[in-house]
């Protein structure tokens, strides 16, 4: 399959790798945010993903608006399969979900329903849960509420903080997002849907 890659920050990385990787299937494109000015010299310095897709080989894009024309015409001349977002941090819009129905999957550090939102992770840990995980999910309009393929648990350990529990997650998330693209391809995927009555925002 063509894969198009969606993703910002460092939690990213492990994830285009993997995809990169995959025998049979091609990162066609990688979407990402704009550089940025850093320090105080506010230089101006490309995302984690950038770099990374850079090195691999892979073709960037770094639109200002992701939800566009422009945009869904570029993605179909890329003849885009599937699309894996990994903490881009834009939101899908309606005409992108349209084009790609069942076809945008998104990586997210917690056991959805619970911890929906942007630090799911790091909220798990101040709250003193037991366990954190990731969930890969079908995109849907509402923030972090489609329906489930994979779902996998991980223990928080007494000497875990926000910096382990990033790299953890991290790399399940990779491994999960390939094992999700393979079940796709195969016609194996099953989806449940989530239980929104248990949903928690952070």
């Amino acid at each position: 399959m063509n894969i198009l890659f969606m993703g910002t920050p460092d939690f990213s990385v492990p994830s285009l790798k993997a995809l990169a990787g995959m025998p049979g299937h091609k990162v066609v494109g990688v979407v990402t945010t704009c550089d940025q000015p850093v320090g105080r010299s506010l230089k101006m310095t490309p995302p984690p993903v950038k770099v990374c897709a850079l090195e691999l080989g892979i073709p960037v894009f770094q639109p200002e608006k992701l939800n566009t024309d422009e945009n869904l015409e570029l993605f179909k001349s890329l003849g885009v399969d599937i699309i894996a977002i990994v903490a881009y941090g834009k939101i899908i819009g309606s005409k992108l979900l349209a084009a790609y129905p069942q076809k945008i999957i998104n990586v997210h550090p917690s056991l959805l329903p619970k911890y929906r939102g942007v630090a799911p992770y790091q909220w798990a840990l101040i709250n003193g849960e037991k366990k954190t995980g990731v969930s890969i999910m079908y995109i849907a309009k509402e923030l972090d509420a489609g329906d489930i393929v994979l779902r996998r648990e991980l223990a928080i350990k007494d000497s875990d903080n926000a910096s382990t529990l990033h790299d953890s997650l991290a790399v399940m998330g990779a491994e999960m997002l390939a094992e999700t693209v393979a079940l796709i391809d195969d016609g194996k995927a099953v989806s449940v849907p989530q239980n929104h009555a248990e949903a928690t925002y952070y």
